[in-house]
């Protein structure tokens, strides 16, 4: 069936919920796992007629969001490994998630994306957006969505 899941985590506890559903879920099957990890691009802010200084360099920006990045999938690749499901990390700079998610879904040649997802619905949903509606909305690979 299922050979190669990408998990995307953001680091939530609902994340950590489905991360630890696709460590099991992978077992079972004998799927190898990739968890993802979408770092935010480096924010400019314009107020006005000039631009918001920011003390924190590009530079500094991105290597703050690496470390966050190994925080959160560190503690995956623990868990899987615990339990013996094959498992790899990845992480890229996208203000996009749900761009990232697919790409490298599509790079690592993964058969299905496990992911969690907030249920947001109505006003609340269609103003917050949902990263797991425009996986959905965009990818023709298969989405497992834990709630």
């Amino acid at each position: 069936m299922f050979k190669h899941i990408l998990v995307p985590t953001d680091g939530s506890s609902l994340s950590h919920e489905a991360v630890v559903r696709a460590v099991d879920f992978a077992r079972e099957i004998g799927a190898k796992i990739t968890f993802f990890y979408a770092q935010p691009e480096f924010p400019v802010a314009f107020y006005g007629e000039g631009a918001f200084i920011d003390t924190t360099t590009p530079e500094k920006f991105a290597e703050m969001t690496e470390q966050q990045a190994q925080s959160i999938l560190s503690p995956c690749l623990a868990l899987a490994q615990q339990v013996g499901v094959a498992c790899d990390a990845a992480t890229s700079v996208s203000d996009a998630p749900y761009e990232a998610i697919i790409e490298t879904a599509t790079q690592r040649g993964c058969d299905l994306i496990f992911m969690a997802s907030h249920g947001r619905r109505g006003l609340g949903g269609l103003l917050l957006g949902s990263e797991t509606q425009k996986v959905l909305t965009h990818t023709k690979i298969p989405v497992l969505v834990y709630r």
